[in-house]
This record gives C-alpha cells, sequence and structure tokens, in this order.
C-alpha cells in the first residue's frame, strides 16, 4: 500500500472557496503519491453544533463537494468520522499520555480564554470540554490509521505538532507502537481572504460557498469590501484581497492586465466582481452539476461513507489493538 495522507474537515457550514483552495485541492493532489483517506469530522462539529438535522444536513453537503471535487470513492478512503467505533476508545488511550499544559497551549482553547478575559468573563465561561480535547481527538483521528502525512492549512499546523508530540509521548512509554506523522502546509494557500478582507471562514460569515445557487453567489461576490477610490485612481493590487482572490481564478495573461489597471488606473471593482463570480461560476461548473445530483441521492452517499467506514475500521484495529495490548487493557 502507498504511504497514506489523511484529510478531514468539519461540517459546521457550507464548503466554501477557501476550503477547496486551503484544503480541498492539496489533499486531492497528494493521491497521485498517496493512498487517500478522507472524512467527514461530525464528532469534532459537536463542539458547537447543536442541531441535529443542520448537522446531518452538513455531513452530506460535505460528502457531496468531496465527490464532486474529485474524490474517487473506488481509489480513497472516504468515510464518516461517527462510523468509526474506535476513534473514541483510542482518543481516551492518548488522553492519557497528553498533558494539560500541552491542551493548555491549544490555539482554540487559548483563543476562548483570551474573549473571556477581554469581556472580564470567568476564564472558561462558556468553554466546553470538547473543546479542550479537540486537538486528543484529532491525534486519534489521525493516529489511528498510521498515516504519513496530513495536509493542513497553517492555522492548523499547531494540531499536526500537538498530535506529533502525543505520539512520541506514548512512544516513549511502550515504543514504537505509534507512526508520527508529518504535516504538509501549501505555501501559496496559507491565508485565502474572505469578503472582508479576514482569512475566509464560516466563523467569520464571510465565505464565497461553492455550491450556492448562482445569484446567490454572484451576490456574495458583489460584497467584497474594497475602498472608495474612483475606477481611474491607481490602487495597490497586492493589499486588495479582491485582485488576491482574482489572482486564484484568473488566467496569469488576464490577472498581469488587471495588475497593470490597478497601479495605472483603469480597475474598476464593480466589473472586477462581476469578472470574478463569473471566473468562479466557470471553474466550478463540473463540479456544481455533479454537486447538485449527490446531494438529491443521500442513499447513494450513506452507501459511499459506511463502505468505506468498513474499510477505514479495518485499517484501524490493528493499531488500538497494539495500544490495548501494550497498555494492558486487551
Amino acid at each position: 500500500m502507498k504511504p497514506i495522507a489523511l484529510t478531514g474537515i468539519k461540517p459546521t457550514g457550507s464548503p466554501h472557496i477557501g476550503n477547496y483552495l486551503g484544503m480541498y485541492r492539496p489533499a486531492l493532489d497528494l493521491m497521485k503519491k498517496y493512498q487517500g483517506m478522507y472524512f467527514v469530522a461530525d464528532y469534532h462539529a459537536l463542539t458547537t453544533m447543536r442541531d441535529p438535522q443542520h448537522l446531518r444536513g452538513l455531513v452530506y453537503e460535505v460528502a457531496a463537494s468531496w465527490i464532486a471535487l474529485g474524490l474517487d470513492p473506488e481509489k480513497a478512503i472516504f468515510f464518516r468520522q461517527s462510523d468509526i467505533p474506535e476513534i473514541p476508545e483510542f482518543a481516551w488511550i492518548l488522553a492519557c499520555f497528553t498533558s494539560k499544559g500541552l491542551l493548555n497551549r491549544a490555539h482554540a482553547y487559548k483563543d476562548a480564554v483570551e474573549k473571556n478575559l477581554e469581556l472580564d468573563h470567568d476564564p472558561d465561561e462558556g468553554i466546553n470540554s470538547g473543546l479542550y480535547y479537540y486537538p486528543v481527538l484529532m491525534a486519534a483521528d489521525i493516529l489511528l490509521y498510521g498515516s504519513d502525512v496530513v495536509p493542513v492549512g497553517l492555522d492548523q499546523k499547531q494540531h499536526i505538532e500537538i498530535t506529533r508530540d502525543i505520539a512520541e509521548a506514548f512512544n516513549r512509554t511502550y515504543g514504537n507502537v505509534l507512526k508520527v506523522p508529518e504535516g504538509v502546509i501549501q505555501e501559496t494557500v496559507m491565508k485565502v481572504p474572505g469578503i472582508d478582507g479576514r482569512k475566509m471562514s464560516k466563523s467569520y460569515d464571510n465565505t464565497i460557498p461553492l455550491f450556492a445557487p448562482e445569484k446567490a453567489l454572484r451576490k456574495q461576490v458583489m460584497r467584497i469590501v474594497t475602498d472608495s477610490k474612483r475606477p481611474e485612481d491607481p490602487k495597490d493590487p497586492d493589499g486588495d484581497n479582491l485582485f488576491s482572490l482574482l489572482q486564484f481564478f484568473a488566467s496569469p495573461e488576464r490577472l498581469e492586465e488587471i495588475r497593470n489597471l490597478y497601479i495605472n488606473g483603469g480597475a474598476a471593482y464593480g466589473e472586477l466582481k462581476k469578472e470574478l463570480a463569473g471566473l468562479i461560476l466557470d471553474y466550478f461548473a463540473d463540479a456544481r452539476g455533479k454537486y447538485t445530483a449527490l446531494i438529491q441521492d443521500k442513499p447513494y452517499l450513506d452507501k459511499i461513507l459506511l463502505d468505506g467506514a468498513a474499510k477505514a475500521r479495518a485499517m484501524g484495529q490493528p493499531y488500538l489493538a497494539a495500544a490495548r495490548k501494550v497498555t494492558g487493557i486487551d
């Protein structure tokens, strides 16, 4: 078998352009060299999601998106996280080798604490244990299958470092039982700007959804924040989030033309937003057609996910069995 590349995405919102550029595309590209394992991280979503019907719907959206964007279920192992009962058991074993100090330094927890302190609240107000132990569950996701590489965005790099720390702590006690994975970061897509200029994120509500209806997608693109300069005014393309998004979809020749319009005057934001919307629609035209068909065939998606779960469990059970044996709980 090829080395394993593992990727998961949390179903907490409709997949968007930032997901595609920062995670979907790099992860799918790795299939040329690796055995791809892809999963819908619905356990992770429980840290914030409280609407079961909405969560189920988002799981299908993510699954349909993966396949529409090029995941081949015949070649990849594609599954739903909650269909793998070995994960929570493995996570508990790993939690017993994870220092509290390590989790205290996790970005998501630290950010939540800092927000509470800024508001003069108790440091842990509103923070559930799932958020705190999130890195341990992620470590279980990765280590259960002996993953070799994990493609991540820059903001997820710490999770790989924590996973490595946990695996090394376990191995120091019991020998070389767990494979220590490597993170793969795509330097060119470390930050995809949202419509407000911040990183594109569901939590900021600044995304451009991949498969929104055409009218809704065009409306969202037209909301991209720009300055008040007139078309004839010179502008700095390198500091402009509209130009940053155009560079992902425009041809090199057209991008150079737009750059010159920015620098020398002639760049009309409204027209460029319309052009960007058209480029996005053209780029994802085939995928949009596939997605529309897939999202209407949930029994097919369920079958794909369950078939993938059976394969993933077969790969994960030996690692869990080895961990149980060396710890003495077999």
